[in-house]
Protein backbone atom coordinates (compact mmCIF):
# COMPACT_ATOMS: atom_id res chain seq x y z
CA UNK A 1 0.00 0.00 0.00
CA UNK A 2 1.43 3.57 -0.90
CA UNK A 3 1.59 5.58 1.50
CA UNK A 4 1.87 9.64 2.27
CA UNK A 5 3.69 11.32 4.71
CA UNK A 6 2.48 14.37 6.35
CA UNK A 7 4.80 15.92 8.82
CA UNK A 8 6.16 12.29 9.77
CA UNK A 9 2.53 10.81 9.76
CA UNK A 10 2.24 8.08 7.26
CA UNK A 11 -0.62 7.93 5.42
CA UNK A 12 -2.58 5.77 3.57
CA UNK A 13 -3.48 6.39 -0.28
CA UNK A 14 -6.58 4.16 -0.42
CA UNK A 15 -10.10 4.26 -0.59
CA UNK A 16 -12.54 3.80 1.85
CA UNK A 17 -14.14 0.18 -0.20
CA UNK A 18 -10.08 -0.70 0.01
CA UNK A 19 -10.07 -0.18 3.66
CA UNK A 20 -13.02 -2.00 4.19
CA UNK A 21 -12.13 -5.19 1.99
CA UNK A 22 -8.98 -5.27 4.36
CA UNK A 23 -11.06 -4.83 7.56
CA UNK A 24 -13.62 -7.44 6.45
CA UNK A 25 -10.23 -9.67 5.46
CA UNK A 26 -8.48 -9.20 9.24
CA UNK A 27 -11.87 -10.04 10.94
CA UNK A 28 -12.52 -13.49 9.09
CA UNK A 29 -8.99 -14.35 10.14
CA UNK A 30 -8.74 -12.73 13.14
CA UNK A 31 -6.05 -10.80 12.46
CA UNK A 32 -5.03 -7.50 14.68
CA UNK A 33 -5.53 -4.60 13.65
CA UNK A 34 -5.75 -1.27 14.58
CA UNK A 35 -6.85 2.17 13.00
CA UNK A 36 -6.30 5.66 13.44
CA UNK A 37 -8.06 8.65 11.43
CA UNK A 38 -5.78 11.52 11.29
CA UNK A 39 -6.78 15.14 9.69
CA UNK A 40 -5.57 18.21 9.27
CA UNK A 41 -6.13 19.39 13.64
CA UNK A 42 -4.18 16.08 14.34
CA UNK A 43 -1.24 16.47 11.68
CA UNK A 44 -0.80 19.71 13.02
CA UNK A 45 -0.91 18.65 17.02
CA UNK A 46 1.33 16.06 16.21
CA UNK A 47 4.23 17.17 13.91
CA UNK A 48 6.40 19.33 17.00
CA UNK A 49 5.73 15.87 19.20
CA UNK A 50 8.02 12.62 18.12
CA UNK A 51 6.19 10.32 20.45
CA UNK A 52 2.33 11.46 18.89
CA UNK A 53 3.91 10.72 15.41
CA UNK A 54 5.43 7.73 16.38
CA UNK A 55 2.22 6.75 17.88
CA UNK A 56 0.33 7.18 14.84
CA UNK A 57 2.24 5.41 12.97
CA UNK A 58 2.32 2.36 15.13
CA UNK A 59 -1.41 1.69 13.46
CA UNK A 60 -1.72 -1.02 11.04
CA UNK A 61 -4.08 1.51 9.09
CA UNK A 62 -3.73 5.09 9.43
CA UNK A 63 -6.38 6.62 6.99
CA UNK A 64 -7.12 9.96 5.76
CA UNK A 65 -9.62 11.72 7.70
CA UNK A 66 -9.65 15.29 6.71
CA UNK A 67 -10.36 17.24 3.41
CA UNK A 68 -7.47 19.72 4.45
CA UNK A 69 -5.10 16.52 3.58
CA UNK A 70 -6.21 15.90 -0.08
CA UNK A 71 -6.22 19.85 -0.35
CA UNK A 72 -2.38 19.43 1.19
CA UNK A 73 -1.71 17.05 -1.18
CA UNK A 74 -2.29 18.54 -4.20
CA UNK A 75 -0.29 21.64 -3.68
CA UNK A 76 2.36 19.04 -3.78
CA UNK A 77 1.06 17.27 -7.07
CA UNK A 78 0.50 14.46 -5.01
CA UNK A 79 -3.13 12.95 -5.87
CA UNK A 80 -4.05 11.49 -2.28
CA UNK A 81 -7.21 8.93 -3.45
CA UNK A 82 -10.13 10.24 -1.53
CA UNK A 83 -10.53 11.27 1.73
CA UNK A 84 -11.36 8.29 3.98
CA UNK A 85 -13.31 9.27 7.32
CA UNK A 86 -13.45 7.56 11.11
CA UNK A 87 -16.95 7.92 10.51
CA UNK A 88 -17.53 6.20 7.48
CA UNK A 89 -14.75 3.77 8.21
CA UNK A 90 -17.05 2.92 11.38
CA UNK A 91 -20.07 2.41 9.12
CA UNK A 92 -18.56 0.08 7.03
CA UNK A 93 -17.19 -1.65 10.12
CA UNK A 94 -20.94 -2.47 10.97
CA UNK A 95 -22.21 -3.22 7.50
CA UNK A 96 -19.79 -5.98 7.84
CA UNK A 97 -20.44 -7.04 11.61
CA UNK A 98 -23.97 -7.63 10.36
CA UNK A 99 -23.00 -9.41 7.43
CA UNK A 100 -21.19 -11.89 8.87
CA UNK A 101 -22.70 -11.88 12.74
CA UNK A 102 -19.61 -10.38 14.33
CA UNK A 103 -19.43 -8.95 17.70
CA UNK A 104 -19.08 -5.20 18.38
CA UNK A 105 -18.44 -2.97 22.25
CA UNK A 106 -18.47 0.53 22.70
CA UNK A 107 -15.81 2.47 24.74
CA UNK A 108 -16.07 6.22 24.73
CA UNK A 109 -18.60 9.04 25.25
CA UNK A 110 -20.00 10.31 28.74
CA UNK A 111 -22.74 8.45 30.94
CA UNK A 112 -25.34 7.12 28.60
CA UNK A 113 -23.91 7.99 25.39
CA UNK A 114 -22.66 4.40 24.51
CA UNK A 115 -25.75 2.96 26.04
CA UNK A 116 -27.80 5.08 23.31
CA UNK A 117 -25.74 4.42 20.79
CA UNK A 118 -25.75 0.47 21.34
CA UNK A 119 -29.53 0.75 21.30
CA UNK A 120 -29.52 2.60 18.18
CA UNK A 121 -26.95 -0.23 16.46
CA UNK A 122 -28.76 -2.59 17.44
CA UNK A 123 -32.47 -1.80 15.41
CA UNK A 124 -30.79 -0.94 12.03
CA UNK A 125 -28.20 -3.85 12.37
CA UNK A 126 -30.14 -6.75 13.89
CA UNK A 127 -27.69 -9.12 13.06
CA UNK A 128 -24.60 -7.79 15.19
CA UNK A 129 -23.65 -9.61 18.47
CA UNK A 130 -23.62 -6.00 20.46
CA UNK A 131 -21.37 -7.50 23.70
CA UNK A 132 -21.49 -3.94 26.01
CA UNK A 133 -20.27 -0.41 26.50
CA UNK A 134 -18.75 1.28 28.69
CA UNK A 135 -18.46 5.40 29.03
CA UNK A 136 -15.15 7.16 28.48
CA UNK A 137 -14.60 8.61 31.64
CA UNK A 138 -12.61 6.12 33.80
CA UNK A 139 -9.16 5.88 35.27
CA UNK A 140 -6.76 4.52 32.52
CA UNK A 141 -3.79 4.69 29.68
CA UNK A 142 -5.68 7.41 28.65
CA UNK A 143 -5.52 9.52 31.70
CA UNK A 144 -2.05 8.52 32.39
CA UNK A 145 -2.58 5.55 34.61
CA UNK A 146 -1.59 2.67 33.12
CA UNK A 147 -2.98 -0.61 34.81
CA UNK A 148 -5.54 1.24 37.12
CA UNK A 149 -8.48 -0.97 38.76
CA UNK A 150 -10.79 0.56 36.77
CA UNK A 151 -8.68 -0.15 33.52
CA UNK A 152 -8.62 -3.69 34.79
CA UNK A 153 -12.14 -4.03 35.16
CA UNK A 154 -12.76 -2.53 31.61
CA UNK A 155 -10.62 -4.67 29.94
CA UNK A 156 -11.86 -7.72 31.89
CA UNK A 157 -15.07 -6.87 31.02
CA UNK A 158 -14.78 -6.65 27.55
CA UNK A 159 -12.77 -9.65 27.22
CA UNK A 160 -15.56 -11.36 28.91
CA UNK A 161 -18.03 -10.40 25.95
CA UNK A 162 -15.39 -11.39 23.26
CA UNK A 163 -15.94 -8.51 20.69
CA UNK A 164 -14.51 -8.45 17.34
CA UNK A 165 -14.70 -4.86 17.03
CA UNK A 166 -14.18 -2.14 19.42
CA UNK A 167 -15.00 1.50 19.02
CA UNK A 168 -12.74 3.88 21.12
CA UNK A 169 -14.26 7.27 21.47
CA UNK A 170 -12.24 9.13 23.47
CA UNK A 171 -10.92 11.57 21.17
CA UNK A 172 -7.37 12.25 19.83
CA UNK A 173 -4.73 11.58 21.19
CA UNK A 174 -6.35 9.62 24.33
CA UNK A 175 -7.83 7.17 22.26
CA UNK A 176 -4.60 6.11 19.96
CA UNK A 177 -2.52 5.90 23.59
CA UNK A 178 -5.51 3.54 24.65
CA UNK A 179 -5.30 1.36 22.02
CA UNK A 180 -2.01 1.34 21.68
CA UNK A 181 -1.13 0.42 25.47
CA UNK A 182 -4.10 -2.10 25.66
CA UNK A 183 -4.32 -3.56 22.27
CA UNK A 184 -1.95 -6.76 23.30
CA UNK A 185 -4.26 -7.33 26.31
CA UNK A 186 -7.50 -7.00 24.93
CA UNK A 187 -9.37 -10.59 22.93
CA UNK A 188 -10.73 -8.41 20.31
CA UNK A 189 -9.77 -8.37 16.37
CA UNK A 190 -10.06 -4.63 15.31
CA UNK A 191 -9.96 -1.44 16.89
CA UNK A 192 -10.50 2.37 15.69
CA UNK A 193 -10.47 5.40 17.50
CA UNK A 194 -13.23 6.90 15.99
CA UNK A 195 -13.75 10.14 18.23
CA UNK A 196 -17.07 11.37 17.85
CA UNK A 197 -18.66 8.30 16.11
CA UNK A 198 -20.36 7.26 19.47
CA UNK A 199 -22.18 10.55 20.09
CA UNK A 200 -23.60 11.04 16.38
CA UNK A 201 -24.66 6.83 16.75
CA UNK A 202 -26.19 7.50 20.00
CA UNK A 203 -28.37 10.37 18.75
CA UNK A 204 -27.30 13.32 20.58
CA UNK A 205 -25.26 14.97 17.80
CA UNK A 206 -26.53 15.14 14.04
CA UNK A 207 -23.74 14.54 11.50
CA UNK A 208 -23.85 17.54 8.77
CA UNK A 209 -26.42 17.11 5.84
CA UNK A 210 -25.36 15.63 2.88
CA UNK A 211 -24.73 18.58 0.99
CA UNK A 212 -22.37 19.55 3.10
CA UNK A 213 -20.48 16.23 3.08
CA UNK A 214 -20.51 15.86 -0.46
CA UNK A 215 -19.11 19.38 -0.61
CA UNK A 216 -16.36 18.47 1.84
CA UNK A 217 -17.92 21.70 3.69
CA UNK A 218 -18.33 19.09 6.97
CA UNK A 219 -15.95 21.49 8.66
CA UNK A 220 -18.23 24.57 7.37
CA UNK A 221 -21.11 23.53 8.98
CA UNK A 222 -19.74 22.26 12.27
CA UNK A 223 -18.20 25.41 12.52
CA UNK A 224 -22.10 26.93 11.56
CA UNK A 225 -23.49 24.91 14.79
CA UNK A 226 -21.14 25.67 16.97
CA UNK A 227 -18.68 29.13 16.51
CA UNK A 228 -16.70 27.85 19.44
CA UNK A 229 -14.77 25.66 17.11
CA UNK A 230 -12.89 28.19 15.22
CA UNK A 231 -10.27 27.64 17.34
CA UNK A 232 -10.00 24.42 16.00
CA UNK A 233 -10.90 24.85 12.67
CA UNK A 234 -7.54 27.59 12.26
CA UNK A 235 -5.73 24.19 11.92
CA UNK A 236 -6.68 24.23 8.65
CA UNK A 237 -5.44 27.39 6.73
CA UNK A 238 -2.53 26.91 9.24
CA UNK A 239 -1.56 23.38 7.65
CA UNK A 240 -1.94 24.81 4.18
CA UNK A 241 0.18 27.70 4.52
CA UNK A 242 2.71 25.20 6.25
CA UNK A 243 2.50 23.15 3.23
CA UNK A 244 3.12 26.14 0.72
CA UNK A 245 6.11 27.07 2.40
CA UNK A 246 7.77 23.82 3.61
CA UNK A 247 9.13 22.16 0.72
CA UNK A 248 9.61 18.81 3.00
CA UNK A 249 5.85 18.43 4.58
CA UNK A 250 4.53 16.42 1.86
CA UNK A 251 5.78 13.03 0.65
CA UNK A 252 5.22 10.44 -1.84
CA UNK A 253 6.29 6.96 -0.24
CA UNK A 254 6.49 3.52 -1.80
Amino acid sequence: MRKVNFFGINVENTTLEDISKDLENALLNKKKTTVFTPNTEIVMMAKKDESLIKLINSAVHVIPDGIGLIYGAKLKNIELKERVTGYDTSIKLLEIANKHGLGLYLLGGKAGVSKDAFENILKKYPNIRLCGYHHGYFSGSHTGNDNSLEEQEVIEDINRSKPDIIFVGFGFPKQEIWIDKNKDKINATVLIGNGGVIDVLSGRVNRAPDIFIKLNLEWFYRLIKNPSRIKRQIYLPMFLIKVIFDKNAINELN
